[in-house]
């Protein structure tokens, strides 16, 4: 005879736990304690099994008839419920296991090596930030491309448009991870396409021709830190990234060859770079060494002499000077290379120097002192010209 809600509420326990019956196969069972289990006794290939529906009352009667019929369904297709149920369970585990954080992070920690340290703790910073907040519990299999551009949105109405584009490429980039480490089989990130708001491009604002005398006047005259004075003038006779010279270690300078060789690791494209030192170039080394020249870095902190020169010294020189938007350390690559495209140097020479990436990764590795002889001339003609204009 089937259950009724009264029965299964009035069913009192005993010192044996008990069943009592439903049909189907299912049955409630009464523990000494008191608690009420659902379970259904089914066979499946010749086997007696048991499926638990869970705890009466939390599970009511009519559901745990529901669940009896959907599980009888499943037997009749051929299908077991309780490998099913397992089956449902691992992967409600494994999700728990694979959140988009987690996953995040393990990327992370396979390609920092790759990166310099100050890049590898922006992109986890930006995640933590931006992403890990909103989207870092879910399992990664089940966010879809509403849910990224939900997060990359916040990001771009705040008017950072560069850095919302950056953070949907990292998140594309743990996508692609997690499908090439099995986790999922999509990455929802290209749906995303044209989505967010392009960045307008500026180029680093710098100085022209015309104003170099002004320039080296003012470089002339300033008052600051010592070092920050050599640092702007070795940057503009060697015209590399700021990034790269404010780490500059005595250990990479060969005064013997008058070469400046600048690891892998320190440079955007990963590729050892070597800077053809001119005399002036030399000089201006010379002169550092009466001040640093004990130390590992070659332009050492102000504050923590043990480290390298911060970021925004030599910026906050030329505002001192009088620069503010009128150039940046970085521009002096844009002045260089104007100036020397237009006195006739080959570009391939010109862009070598100022360590572009090439293209070809295996040709790369062999390419560090490519054009060295035709650089050396140029660099030494450069360090003259500017040596002209400022006599002129």
């Amino acid at each position: 005879m089937p259950l009724t809600d009264l029965a299964c509420r009035n069913a009192k326990p005993s010192e044996k736990s008990r069943k009592i019956a439903d049909g189907g196969g299912l049955y409630l069972e009464i523990m000494p304690s008191g608690s009420k289990y659902w379970r259904l006794k089914y066979r499946f290939l010749g086997k007696e099994k048991r499926l638990a529906f869970g705890v009466y009352p939390e599970v009511s009667l009519v559901e745990a008839r529901g669940k009896r019929d959907d599980a009888r369904k499943l037997i009749a297709s051929g299908k077991d419920p309780s490998e099913l149920k397992k089956e449902e369970k691992r992967i409600a585990e494994l999700n728990s296991e694979n959140t988009f954080e987690a996953i995040a992070r393990e990327w992370h920690g396979q390609r920092k090596h790759e990166w310099v340290a100050s890049h590898a703790e922006s992109v986890l910073v930006r995640l933590e930030r931006h992403v890990f907040k909103k989207l870092g519990t879910r399992p990664i299999v089940d966010i879809d491309a509403p849910e990224l551009l939900a997060v990359f949105r916040v990001v771009e109405k705040s008017g950072a448009l560069d850095m919302a584009q950056r953070i949907m490429q990292y998140c594309g980039k743990v996508f692609m991870y997690a499908i090439a480490t099995g986790r999922i089989r999509r990455n929802p990130v290209p749906d995303l396409k044209g989505a967010l708001k392009s960045p307008v491009r500026k180029h680093h604002a710098h100085i022209g021709a015309n104003e170099l005398p002004e320039y080296l006047e003012k470089l002339e005259a300033y008052d600051g830190n010592p070092i920050t004075k050599l640092a702007l003038k070795f940057l503009l006779l060697t015209f590399v990234r700021t990034t790269e010279l404010r780490a500059a270690e005595w250990s990479e300078i060969n005064f013997d060859k008058a070469e400046w060789r600048i690891p892998a690791e320190r440079m955007k494209m990963k590729e050892t770079h070597i800077v053809a030192l001119s005399t002036q170039a030399i000089a201006v080394l010379r002169e550092l060494q009466n001040h640093s020249g004990n130390r590992e870095h070659i332009f050492p902190n102000e504050r923590t002499p043990s480290k390298f020169m911060s970021e925004n010294t030599m910026l906050y020189a030329l505002y001192r000077m009088g620069y503010h938007s009128r150039t940046t350390g970085h521009g002096f690559r844009s002045t260089a290379s104007t100036i020397l495209n237009e006195h006739g140097f080959a570009p391939d020479v010109i862009e070598r120097q100022l360590a572009h990436g090439e293209r070809n990764k295996v040709r790369a590795a062999y390419n560090h002192a490519q054009y060295l002889p035709e650089r050396r001339k140029m660099m030494q003609w450069w360090a003259d010209y500017l040596e002209g204009v400022k006599n002129d």
